[in-house]
């Protein structure tokens, strides 16, 4: 890469194969230390090094360029579709260097204040909630626990992965053989349970897998915290399961303020979803976190166990997958793709900034009063085809286009089947008793999501790999 950067005018390099570069030398003095020290001695098995980050070939490639002062080489990303092999590269080859960076046995002796299982933590929310515990208490064990589904991605962790308090774990929650295992190893004394198949589309396509990993998974996890609590001399004493569900399950409200107030804004009717809302549940993603909800609170009932729950509204912020609307149409803006809106697009949703959210489950965990439910919302209303117009303004007016150049990429299409009209949280029950509130409106939030996906494409294009672009063919091609 030096010869090229300094030899050449421009220089194609993918995007799309991310790694870990490690100094050779540091390969070489891992290897010394194994033969010298016998850090490994009596342990047999596969062990990892590598050094520390994330990136992919064309990050690297900059970065040497930088570093070289090859200033005048135009480097370009490509796919690596342009560059066809009879090999196919892993379009993610990055090793999980826990057993080696820190002798297992030191790492399950050290003493934590807590040691906490979070769920579903390289996905959007849980990353975001795994990286706030992981810089904010030091002094607790975090344990990322994901299977890494399409949603899961360990480079949204990057920065923390080399904490001395995380740890990542690859596992399947419905496994519960691994679940108990590894709470009784690391002396696991609470969940923040996020993992979930969270998109309805999906979920209609696929109940199945919902089923499985939302309601199967939920209580695999519950049984092994209750096996493992049941089983300590302090039994449910300073223990908590804490589950994370949503709104959707709480049904659909009606659209009674279709016009909304006099600026044309929410609300956008009178009722509002209140933690003692009958449970509704129109599609299968929201009747499998019906059950899952219902089962953590029969444990608590049940068995005594320490349970909370909470419901929240939809969320937006960096690292969300490109299946969800916001992230979706900020690149499909960008690359002057249609924006498929369902219907008219005058369903309403409640809008939370993730870290916001992050926020409110900290608070709740170390505040939340057990048995009891709470909902996170930010009296945020907006309709869909509101959201997009915010969207394509900031988008061309952060990218210099003229301002509605991208209005006619607005593309109506045939309604999802049970679709819901209006969501609504009223969060007032956090504010009154624990103090939390959003930091940010939307607006300012809207604004920092965006530049934070212009500023990020390198990320973006990553995970939207050939599978993903099949999955949105099939989802919205002919509708």
């Amino acid at each position: 890469m030096l010869a090229l950067t300094a030899d050449k005018p421009e220089l194609k390099v993918v995007f799309d194969q991310t790694g870990t570069p490690t100094y050779a030398y540091d390969l070489a003095a891992a290897i010394f230390d194994i033969m010298e020290n016998r850090k490994f001695e009596g342990r047999t098995g596969v062990y990892h090094y590598s050094n520390e980050g994330v990136c992919s070939w064309y990050d690297f490639t900059r970065m040497i360029a930088e570093i070289a002062g090859h200033t005048a080489c135009d480097i370009q990303p490509c796919h690596s579709s342009e560059f066809p092999s009879k090999v196919v590269r892993p379009s993610y080859s990055v090793l999980d260097k826990t057993l080696f960076k820190l002798n297992r046995t030191e790492f399950i002796t050290m003493n934590f204040k807590r040691n906490i299982i979070v769920t579903g933590g390289a996905g959007f929310i849980g990353s975001h909630v795994v990286r706030l515990f992981v810089r904010k208490y030091p002094d607790y064990r975090i344990i990322n626990v994901d299977k890494l589904t399409y949603a899961g991605n360990l480079a949204n962790l990057a920065d923390i992965e080399a904490c001395p308090n995380y740890l990542f774990v690859k596992a399947d929650i419905v496994d519960f053989d691994r679940m108990l295992a590894l709470m009784q190893e690391y002396s696991v004394d609470g969940v923040i349970h996020l993992a979930a198949e969270s998109h309805v589309d999906r979920s209609i396509k696929d109940p199945f897998t919902f089923a499985r990993t939302n309601v199967m998974g939920t209580l695999s996890l519950l049984q092994a915290a209750k096996v493992h609590w049941e089983s300590s001399p302090a039994k449910y004493e300073d223990k908590l399961f804490y589950h994370i569900s949503t709104d959707e399950v709480y049904g659909a409200l009606e659209l009674t303020r279709p016009e909304g107030d006099a600026d044309g804004r929410g609300p956008y009717g009178e009722e509002f979803f209140v933690e003692t809302t009958k449970y509704n549940p129109h599609s299968p993603y929201s009747a499998s976190k019906a059950s899952s909800d219902h089962f953590v609170r029969a444990f608590h009932d049940t068995y005594g166990m320490p349970t909370i729950v909470t419901n929240c509204s939809n969320n937006y912020g960096p690292y969300q997958f490109p299946e969800k609307l916001i992230p979706l149409f900020i690149n499909n803006i960008r690359h002057r793709r249609p924006l498929p809106v369902y219907g008219r697009g005058e369903n309403v949703r409640d809008w939370l900034y993730v870290e916001d959210h992050a926020r409110a489950i900290d608070t709740i965990f170390h505040r939340g009063k057990v048995a009891e439910t709470y909902n996170i919302g930010g009296f945020n209303e907006w309709k869909n085809i509101d959201i997009v117009k915010v969207l394509i303004r900031t988008v061309d007016r952060l990218l210099g286009n003229p301002e509605g150049a991208s209005l006619d990429l607005i593309t109506y299409v045939t309604d999802r089947a049970g679709h819901d009209m209006r969501y609504a949280i009223d969060s007032r029950k956090l504010q009154r008793e624990l103090g939390w509130e959003p930091s940010l409106q939307f607006e300012e939030g809207i604004e920092k999501t965006v530049r934070w996906y212009l500023d990020n494409q390198p990320w973006l294009d990553n995970i939207t790999s050939g599978a993903y672009e099949n999955y949105y063919n099939d989802m919205y091609a002919n509708r």
